[in-house]
């Protein structure tokens, strides 16, 4: 039951989720890990970590959870082809195409285009769209969209990282079609938000921020780095702000990244969209990342965010599903991010695993050379 924090909260305060079932069919196989391969010794194959377990969880979560009282429901919907140009080439879509109708292939390292990932693919795209129409149309300040396939790897050109489709990317150019001046774009995902970062790498309309574990390159589909020397090109030059964070950075080193690095960003540039990428794989316990967030971390990155959208975009705040794969608790940490989003008073669900030890001494470091470098070397930082 929602505790009398939630009770508090304004009738009117709803978080409105686009979903669409459909995206269950997205079926990665069984293997070691992402790799799809049977060696042939093991009996227990698992599961993809992109599996359908991982959203099945949010779903009920947020249908049963203690938020459900705030959760207003829509129904979700395809892209149309003709829709995915504002962000992908004609090229690279025609080879999604063409692989689907082939039977599937897989694309990259762990990224298995599979009998209904093409329409569950179509469904993220278009339900992301139809989230932000909605928040350009007035209907709402804040939308969810609970999708899958993931898409902040996927480049204009090529498939990455389990992602065919940019679902952030398309809908933050949707924002800018419909007369947005400037966004930004914060992920949180574990991994570097590569594909939005390309996408809009000579614009200066969209300020890309994006925290993430020090992974680096790891191969052709996904050559950017995630340094904080990939700052944007042209136009665009300082506004793509990489903050890679050291291996074990918690709930501390996030919220020192926030305040010293995220918010003097979104304060210089002055939005008037907002777009929160979110993946749960920088928690304490994800199989695919090696970050420490626990429920308050998130809960907390939730209640800036939406302090900023307060601020900036008249409230207006689009959140994006990306990676999570631990199955039960990225459920629980989707739930308190969705929490600090509400400004809740009190937590309405308590962490059933974390304490987790943190020392942030390590990421406090790095995360102040970042800013040194930043103010030095991005124009509209410079007197931040």
């Amino acid at each position: 039951m929602a505790s009398s924090a939630s009770q508090s909260l304004l009738s009117d305060n709803l978080i409105h989720v686009f979903w669409d079932e459909g995206m269950l069919k997205h079926d990665t196989g069984r293997g070691v890990f992402d790799t799809g391969m049977d060696p042939g010794f093991l009996d227990v194959l698992e599961k993809h970590p992109e599996n359908s377990d991982r959203v099945k969880n949010m779903l009920s979560i947020l249908k049963r959870g203690p938020i459900s009282p705030f959760i207003s429901w829509h129904h979700g919907r395809p892209a149309h082809i003709s829709e995915l140009s504002s962000f992908h080439t004609q090229e690279y879509v025609n080879e999604l195409i063409e692989a689907d109708r082939n039977g599937g292939k897989e694309l990259c390292g762990g990224t298995f285009l599979n009998p209904g990932s093409w329409d569950a693919a179509l469904l993220a795209a278009g339900s992301t769209l139809s989230a932000m129409k909605h928040i350009i149309d007035g209907h709402g300040k804040i939308a969810y969209a609970l999708v899958r396939p993931p898409g902040h790897h996927a480049q204009p050109t090529q498939a990455d990282g389990y992602c065919f489709l940019n679902n952030a990317g398309l809908a933050v150019q949707l924002a800018l079609d419909g007369g947005c001046r400037k966004v930004v774009v914060l992920d949180i995902d574990v991994h570097y938000g590569n594909g939005t970062a390309e996408g809009f790498y000579h614009s200066d309309k969209v300020l890309t921020i994006s925290l993430h574990m020090n992974h680096g390159s790891w191969g052709p589909s996904h050559p950017q780095g995630g340094t904080v020397e990939e700052l944007g090109e042209g136009e665009g030059f300082g506004y793509n702000l990489n903050i890679p964070l050291p291996n074990g950075t918690g709930d501390k080193g996030y919220g020192y990244a926030m305040q010293h690095l995220v918010v003097p960003a979104i304060e210089k540039f002055e939005p008037d969209m907002m777009v929160l990428v979110v993946g749960q794989d920088s928690s304490a316990f994800d199989p695919n990342g090696r970050q420490c967030l626990t429920m308050e971390g998130y809960r907390e990155i939730g209640r800036t965010i939406c302090g900023m959208a307060n601020e900036y975009s008249n409230g207006r705040l689009l959140i994006v599903q990306e990676g999570g794969y631990h199955v039960t608790y990225s459920a629980y940490c989707l739930h308190a991010t969705l929490e600090g989003v509400l400004n809740v008073s009190e937590p309405l669900l308590s962490d059933p695993i974390a304490y987790y030890p943190e020392d942030e001494s390590f990421p406090t470091k790095v995360i102040e050379a970042i800013k040194k470098y930043q103010k030095e070397v991005v124009p509209f930082l410079k007197d931040a």
